[in-house]
């Protein structure tokens, strides 16, 4: 029998079962909705033709450092021992490669401001010297039909007095992120940072600074570089006492170039002058080309190094390999390098036969690397021990098409090392590379096809490049005769993502009766092509 109320209740129940129906109906009429919808979004959309819309390269920006920042004591009471007795010869070399006359680049040299025009290339590929810099220069150079070939190299040369040296970079693309390893700042060196804006905006640029003991800590202190200007950071007033940097540029608002210029002396005696640029980003993999080096002993204090840091919270082991010209050379005590995290290590490299090497650098932990080459000097009339010139080698990417101008009253030796992209750095088959050397007027003087053995190292001189012929492998390089003067820049097209891929870096060295000065000038890295961009038009967009 049933009781009061259950009729009531089956209604209820009932109108809530339909009530769950419709909404269930609905909501399968909307999801039919929707996916007919993706699949068909209005008639006639199959018929839509796809257009295929071409990216324009860019214009490529390069920023050139200006005069070497002289010392604040300019005399000292006796001209004998006035730090700067002779001017430094500042110049820029400019150049474009254009191997297809059909892509026509044109480039302008201009002040950090823009305030005017310092010197132009036509389109069509050239090259020019700009002497007597009176300040940081900003190259343009305008794409073709393809992004620009452009380099340009800064050169400071100081015959005598504190600065004696041969200070060298190629000019570099501007950034909001640089790694910096190099300089000090104890008693015997100085470190300047130069930030140079070559943007239309305000850039706010903060630093990270470790040093063989851990980070410095700066209490947070920020820099602001005017559009068009150039603010020097002198690194001694906010990390004192260093005798090993590394330095983290970071800027917002605008993109700057950076770099550190770093001096040293042994007494009254120079001991070198160097711009530090930036190298790779902290990675597991770690490769410095240039490693051109002369004869040192186990212990000598001058004999080049090899600078490492794990920045992170963790410390790791690092492996490192030499390259050598016949595959790679052992050196005790430099195969495995325990690091503490954030504390600034150098490797000396002393004892290493003289020739020219590749390092690399392989971690568990992410590491920066780069390393110290020097050429020893005579003794003056005044000094107790020989003077000594340092040039610093940045880490680079591997594998990477570019371009590198040879720096006024230098001559240049390229230097490549074929590194294998797996765990074995040495495996793999030969590295090969399509090499032009450039003339004046920026055409190809002479082409050539580079060749070399997995974990191997070739070193020649521009000249011997320029007069060689066929395939060039290591063993195959003989003297040559020179050429007349007139090749002003390299052009090195790489395999993309080849399993044995190419680094290097220009070695740039001019004699002087107390010495050979010498800088390592990495290569300007050609932009990537933009690929076409596929579009068609929606019709359910817009009015017909």
């Amino acid at each position: 029998m049933s009781g009061p109320g259950t009729g009531s209740r089956a209604q209820v129940w009932l109108a809530r079962t339909a009530r769950a129906v419709s909404g269930f109906a609905v909501l399968g009429l909307v999801v039919l909705v929707v996916v007919a919808g993706a699949r068909f979004p209005g008639a006639g959309t199959d018929t839509v033709a796809t257009t295929e819309i071409a990216v324009p390269p860019t214009a490529s920006t390069l920023v050139c450092a200006g005069p070497l920042i002289q010392p604040d004591d300019t005399g000292r009471g006796d001209s004998a021992f006035d730090p700067t007795p002779v001017e430094p010869v500042s110049t820029v070399t400019v150049l474009t490669s254009v191997p297809d006359r059909d892509a026509r680049s044109a480039a302008t040299v201009a002040p950090l401001d823009r305030s005017a025009v310092t010197a132009t290339l036509p389109g069509g590929g050239g090259a020019t010297v700009v002497p007597d810099v009176a300040g940081p220069q900003v190259v343009r150079a305008e794409p073709g039909t393809a992004p620009a070939r452009v380099a340009a190299a800064s050169a400071g040369l100081v015959t005598a007095g504190d600065l004696r040296g041969l200070a060298a970079a190629s000019c570099q693309q501007p950034t909001a992120d640089a790694w910096l390893l190099g300089g000090a700042t104890d008693l015997t060196s100085t470190a300047q940072l130069v930030l140079s804006n070559a943007g239309s905006t305000p850039a706010e640029v903060t630093l990270a600074i470790w040093g063989p003991s851990g980070p410095v800590d700066l209490s947070g202190e920020r820099f602001l570089v005017a559009p068009g200007a150039q603010r020097v950071v002198v690194l001694g007033g906010i990390a004192a006492e260093q005798r090993r940097l590394a330095v983290h540029v970071s800027a917002t608002g605008g993109r700057v170039g950076a770099h550190v210029q770093d001096s040293a002396i042994d007494g009254f005696t120079p001991a070198g002058t160097e711009l530090v640029v930036p190298g790779a980003a902290p990675a597991r993999r770690q490769v410095v080309p240039g490693l051109a080096v002369v004869d040192s002993t186990v212990g000598d204090l001058s004999a080049p190094s090899l600078r490492l840091l794990a920045p992170g919270d963790t410390g790791t082991t690092a492996t490192v390999t030499l390259l050598g010209p016949t595959g790679v050379t052992e050196l005790p005590g430099a195969e495995s390098v325990t690091l503490v995290p954030g504390e600034v290590t150098d490797v000396p490299l002393g004892g290493l036969p003289a020739g020219a090497y590749t390092a690399v650098v392989d971690a568990d932990q992410p590491v920066l690397a780069s390393a110290v080459l020097t050429r020893p000097g005579s003794v003056g009339e005044l000094d107790d021990v020989p003077s000594v010139e340092r040039a610093w080698a940045a880490s680079t990417a591997v594998g990477r098409s570019g371009v590198v101008a040879v720096p006024s009253g230098t001559r240049g030796t390229l230097v490549a090392g074929a590194v294998a992209t797996g765990t074995d750095p040495t495996a793999g088959g030969p590295a090969t590379a399509t090499l032009r050397l450039l003339g004046a007027d920026g055409r190809v003087l002479a082409e050539r096809r580079l060749r070399l053995d997995a974990g191997s190292t070739g070193a020649w001189s521009v000249d011997q490049l320029a007069t060689g012929s066929g395939d060039l492998a290591v063993t195959e390089l003989g003297s040559g005769p020179s050429v007349p003067a007139g090749v002003v820049g390299v052009d090195l097209v790489t395999e993309e993502d080849a399993e044995v891929a190419i680094a290097w870096a220009l070695v740039a060295e001019a004699d002087r009766p107390d010495g050979v000065l010498v800088s390592v000038l990495d290569p300007v890295p050609v932009p990537h092509t933009t690929p076409d961009v596929a579009v068609r038009e929606d019709p359910r967009l817009g009015t017909r």
